[in-house]
Parts: structure tokens; C-alpha cells; sequence
């Protein structure tokens, strides 16, 4: 089952109640955090509601374990580490994204490890956040276009 990375880029004035509780079922209660969730349809409902403040697609295995690297956090905002890893699990960072890329992992397996990853704006800004990203904006379905994304804002 693939992993979808979902960014919420829109902030919070003037959002409907209904998305407002979505999101932060998402857990994305800021601009620039990040989730990873899997491709269930359950979650595809919960995507196309908040449509008009996130963006989303599927991440690559190279892609998460940057992430974890530069931006994964535990609890008491210490950082994640190859030794944590080793430790918990017994395997590397970049193991442990290809497992959770695959579908054999979550990223709940790693006990400590916070859901949500707060990322820097994106290095170039967004075009706009008002138009979707096939209209040449930052909003909807990217695909594998998330990871370009996801790498300028780490």
C-alpha cells in the first residue's frame, strides 16, 4: 500500500467548520506540517474534503528517510537519530523508510516518534495558494511531484 504525504499550505481564517474538523483529524493544524498516511479510502474522503488547503501525493522511499534524518522528532522536540533507530528497531533510518514505503512498517512502530513533521516554507515560495497544482498553484494532488516539494521545504 503506497504512503501519501499530505502538506497543509492554506492557513485557518475563514475555513468551514466540517474542514477544520478534518484537518485536524489529519493532525494538521499549521501551515507547512506534514503527515504521512496510507492510500485507504477512509483517508482519500478526508483528502478530497480538504482539498482546498492541502497538497498531496506519494512519497519515495529516498524522500522519507531524508525527512526522518532532518525533521523527524521525538518526544521532548529531541531529534531522530541513526543510534534511536538502531536502538528501537534494530536497523537503519533508511531500512526503516523502505519498510514504511512498502507498507511492512508504520511510522507508529517507532515508539517516540512524533506524527506530524513541521517543515520550512518551500525554498522559492509557492507560485500561488489559490490555484490547484495542475492550474500551475500549490493546492491538490501532486503524485510524485511531493517529493521536489517536500525537498525544498526541509
Amino acid at each position: 500500500m503506497a504512503k501519501v504525504a499530505i502538506v497543509r499550505v492554506r492557513g485557518r481564517v475563514g475555513v468551514r467548520r466540517e474542514v477544520k474538523d478534518t484537518l485536524a483529524m489529519l493532525r494538521l493544524h499549521k501551515v507547512n506540517h506534514m503527515v504521512i498516511v496510507d492510500d485507504t479510502p477512509s483517508y482519500k474522503g478526508m483528502i478530497q474534503k480538504a482539498k482546498d488547503y492541502i497538497t498531496w501525493g506519494e512519497i519515495d522511499r529516498e524522500t522519507l528517510a531524508k525527512l526522518l534524518r532532518k525533521r523527524g522528532r521525538l518526544s521532548g522536540n529531541r531529534r531522530l537519530t541513526d543510534e534511536y533507530v538502531q536502538e528501537k528497531l534494530g536497523m537503519s533510518i533508511e531500512e526503516f523508510a523502505e519498510k514504511v514505503v512498502n507498507g511492512e512498517m508504520k511510522l507508529s512502530d517507532l515508539e517516540g516518534l512524533k506524527p506530524v513533521f513541521r517543515l520550512h516554507p518551500p525554498r522559492g515560495g509557492h507560485k500561488t495558494i489559490k490555484r490547484t497544482f495542475k492550474e500551475g498553484g500549490a493546492l491538490g494532488y501532486r503524485g510524485e511531484k511531493i517529493n521536489e516539494l517536500l525537498e525544498r521545504m526541509m
